[in-house]
């Protein structure tokens, strides 16, 4: 099933940041406050992360893809356009944000006349656009679509996750966006963290950190924060593992051909990419069928892909100077895992079906830290500690000789029609609590990405991170370790998914 490409869009090249800005919410409305943040701190020789003393702020604007649920197959290639577009207009502004303090220092009512109300006005234009291409088609655009154009500059709060564990996040499949989770800015009961600072100017700061040694032990939720490994001592309880190794290649791109087809940079920041060698924005259902596979097995051709880590010692790499990399606040030595372990598990009451070819799975939310827990599957955890702790919310500072371990689950119940729905979550969804599939969804081999890195340990000093590390983000999600997220195109062969399939039922350990 190829994929049309319409029209080729490429978003603007964004300012770096240069500084940045805060608000605070005061009783008697906005009160727009200046805090220097520095882009480097230096201490003793090694690039710090500002922390206590820095503050910004982000802008918090709706998700208008995840209202979109039902938009006809004659419309998704012109919506999803306009969708990055969206995306585009908040960079845009956070950029703008960023980088006029001092103007904000002077006038109170700088950010909603200059920053805000212009991006309410884009984005209403987009929006009315969006309707017209559903309507134009004969579908029903929702009808909260045109609620969802303004935004608001937001004090930035850490979402809370019941003392850093996850919830059960079984509203990943795309049901109600607004779950029990507080909106930015939300009083959660706590002081909200500092933000600011980092090598980029916007993230991560030393309280997205915590020693995984001093981390309260969360064992009894399993690696996985929504419906855990699939797979048990009973129903399909085999495994396949399939080796494409950890990009040594250098195979990346700021793009998304999931959720932005067509779209250069539609991503915002930079994706490691193993398996399938074609992935780009543009790259059809054909070619992507067609490509070259870093995998020993030449039967998975699928496409795995997640936002790089880097490490923020001072240094740059080749894309300081790029849209989606330094331009946009994703900065520093990118790392590559030193593993990366991808592994197919059953289901705990029964067999599992072959997924159709050019399935799409997203797991993980990218605008978690603005959209709240709804969609979020994070697990960051130490070697030694997996079986321990899992954190969520927070980067894990490993002691000596512990490397740092980015694990990913995917959903494992498909709808058995679709390889992809509008808001790209709906076709798929993870288990109930005890193990099956909800209405009607059928058990697919459910993916587990485990990435391992040898990364040099941050220190806390004066309330500053020293060489901090962090994943890629959207400018305005402050490279929040909640914003983490992984893809996946199936492009297995048809011999190698039944194998794999065989496997699983079977209760084979395959590779």
């Amino acid at each position: 099933m190829g994929r049309n490409v319409r029209k080729r869009r490429s978003p603007l090249v964004v300012r770096a940041v240069a500084a940045s800005a805060a608000l605070a919410i005061g009783g008697g409305g906005l009160v727009w406050a200046n805090f220097y943040a520095s882009a480097h701190e230096e201490n003793s020789g090694q690039n710090s992360t500002k922390a206590a003393t820095a503050q910004v702020a982000t802008i918090y604007c709706p998700d208008v893809g995840q209202q979109l649920t039902d938009v006809p197959d004659q419309a998704r290639g012109e919506v999803d356009g306009e969708l990055a577009t969206l995306d585009q207009q908040i960079t845009d502004a956070y950029q703008r944000l960023a980088t006029t303090r001092d103007a904000q220092a002077q006038d109170a009512s700088f950010v909603q006349n200059s920053v805000l109300q212009p991006l309410k006005d884009n984005r209403a234009v987009i929006i009315d656009r969006i309707q017209l291409e559903i309507s134009r088609v004969g579908g029903n655009a929702p009808g909260t679509l045109d609620g969802l154009a303004s935004c608001t500059g937001e004090a930035v709060e850490q979402p809370q996750t019941n003392d850093g564990q996850a919830g059960d996040g079984q509203d990943q499949n795309g049901g109600d966006q607004n779950a029990e989770s507080p909106a930015p800015g939300e009083d959660t009961g706590g002081e909200a963290p500092p933000v600011g600072g980092g090598q980029g100017g916007n993230g991560p700061v030393a309280a997205d950190f915590q020693d995984i040694t001093t981390a309260q032990g969360n064992a009894d939720r399993g690696v996985g924060a929504n419906g855990l490994v699939a797979s048990g001592k009973t129903g399909s309880t085999g495994t396949f593992t399939t080796r494409c190794g950890t990009n040594g290649n250098d195979n990346h791109n700021t793009d998304n051909v999931i959720v932005a087809p067509g779209v250069t940079n539609g991503a915002h920041h930079l994706h490691d990419y193993v398996g399938n060698q074609n992935n780009d924005a543009f790259a059809s259902d054909d070619a992507l069928a067609a490509a070259d596979t870093t995998c020993e097995n030449q039967g998975d051709k699928s496409s795995y892909f997640w936002p790089v880590l880097r490490l923020q010692d001072g240094t740059q790499d080749f894309d300081q100077n790029n849209a989606g990399g330094g331009t946009e606040g994703n900065v520093g030595k990118i790392l590559e895992p030193v593993e990366a372990q991808l592994k197919f598990f059953g289901n705990k009451t029964g067999d599992v079906v072959a997924m159709p070819t050019a399935l799409r799975i997203i797991t993980g939310d990218a605008k978690a830290f603005v959209n709240g827990l709804a969609n979020a599957n994070t697990n960051w955890s130490c070697t030694g500690f997996e079986n321990k702790v899992q954190l969520e919310d927070k980067y894990p500072i490993c002691p000596e000789g512990s490397n740092v371990v980015r694990t990913s689950l995917f959903q494992s119940c498909w709808d058995g029609q679709n390889i992809d729905s509008a808001n790209h979550r709906t076709h798929v969804a993870f288990v109930q609590a005890d193990g099956t599939c909800a209405n009607g969804f059928q058990a697919i081999p459910q993916l587990r990405v485990r990435l391992v890195y040898d990364v040099p340990a941050p220190t806390i000093e004066n309330d500053q991170v020293v060489n901090a590390y962090a994943v890629d983000s959207f400018p305005e999600q402050l490279h929040k370790p909640i914003t983490d997220h992984n893809d996946f195109i199936n492009f297995f062969s048809t011999d190698t998914m039944n194998k794999m399939v065989n496997c699983i039922n079977t209760g084979k350990k395959c590779s």
